[in-house]
């Protein structure tokens, strides 16, 4: 029972941000609810959501795994600077989707993910 209580808030934590957060942050940030909560617990548990396809890595940034629960099609914005991470849900950047090229004209597409990576206007 307290293991899926665990469980359930690092599921919770990260489909309720919008920051992508590591591991380490989230163990860090449930520590003082969860004082028995071990880094492992949440690596352990992370492996398990990105299994099921409830939650996808984005990238890794400074050695640090970063995570996202939101399951909307939408495209990630990573700053090489400063690290932020933020979701354009819009698509107004260009995406060509000819870019597989005929050799994947009998491919059935599941799943597109497109991070872009630069400066935001904060770091220019």
């Amino acid at each position: 029972r307290n293991y899926s209580s665990k469980r359930k808030a690092i599921y919770d934590m990260l489909k309720s941000r919008t920051d992508h957060p590591s591991a380490k942050t989230i163990y860090e940030d449930l520590k003082g609810d969860y004082p028995d909560l071990s880094l492992g617990t949440v690596y352990r548990n992370i492996g398990l959501f990105k299994e099921d396809g409830s939650v996808q890595s984005v990238c890794t940034l400074n050695g640090e795994e970063r995570l996202d629960g939101n399951q909307e099609p939408h495209t990630h914005l990573v700053c090489t600077a400063c690290g932020r991470i933020t979701d354009l849900f819009n698509e107004e950047l260009p995406v060509d989707d000819k870019a597989v090229g005929d050799d994947f004209t009998d491919f059935a597409v599941e799943k597109k993910v497109v991070t872009y990576y630069g400066k935001c206007s904060h770091c220019r």
